[in-house]
């Protein structure tokens, strides 16, 4: 599928929005999560497209989307890399706060969704497409994870690179509303949100999120 067509596509099955928690920021987000799944399951079998986690914004995305926008200080005249940025809502923050932004997804759709939210924003997100655990790459100044420990196997991998991260001198912070295989240990609390959710997507009507500090 070619820009084009990506472009399309995405545009047919979201809707402009401003998460609850972030009305600041406006997104392209799907309005329900049954019709962009079939549409994307749809896709997959003719042209490969990943399942669209880039079409919601999870809770943790919106968390740190808030930490930093109430905290620009953190992230201004920095390097910021939002790492399985999704739809791209913390890499748009970061930006708005005057860091320069990073966008990291495995999916070519996410990229093209990061890029067009973040002009949607009149902001500048550079997208590092690709699997990044485990690479050599490094020298962000600050790193965001959001929402990433869902998954037993990627969480251990994630949780792994990042300390790596740490120990090279980049900060990392973890927004996680839960998760199964969020970290016991290691992890500095920094901030907590009570984020909205939906019922399509989560078995509550909200999330508390914890946004720590990821120690070496």
């Amino acid at each position: 599928m070619d820009d084009t067509a990506v472009r399309a596509f995405i545009v047919a099955n979201t809707e402009i929005v401003t998460p609850p928690l972030v009305p600041e920021i406006s997104l392209r987000l799907a309005s329900k999560s049954v019709p962009i799944w079939q549409a994307t399951e749809s896709a997959l079998e003719q042209i490969g497209v990943e399942p669209p986690y880039w079409a919601f914004c999870w809770p943790g995305g919106q968390a740190l989307a808030r930490f930093l926008i109430d905290a620009p200080d953190r992230v201004a005249g920095r390097s910021v890399l939002d790492f399985g940025a999704g739809c791209g809502i913390a890499a748009i923050a970061a930006a708005r706060c005057g860091g320069v932004a990073y966008a990291n997804e495995i999916d070519p759709l996410a990229n093209t969704a990061v890029a067009m939210n973040a002009a949607l924003n009149g902001v500048t997100v550079t997208t590092e497409p690709g699997d990044l655990i485990d690479s050599a790459r490094s020298g962000w100044g600050i790193v965001l994870a959001g929402d990433i420990c869902y998954e037993r196997k990627f969480a251990e991998r994630a949780i792994g690179w990042l300390r790596r991260l740490v120990r090279s001198g980049s900060d990392v912070l973890l927004a996680d509303p839960g998760r199964a295989y969020v970290p016991s240990s290691g992890l500095d609390a920094l901030a907590c949100y009570e984020v909205p959710t939906s019922l399509d997507l989560e078995d509550r009507v909200s999330r508390t999120c914890i946004i720590w500090r990821v120690l070496p």
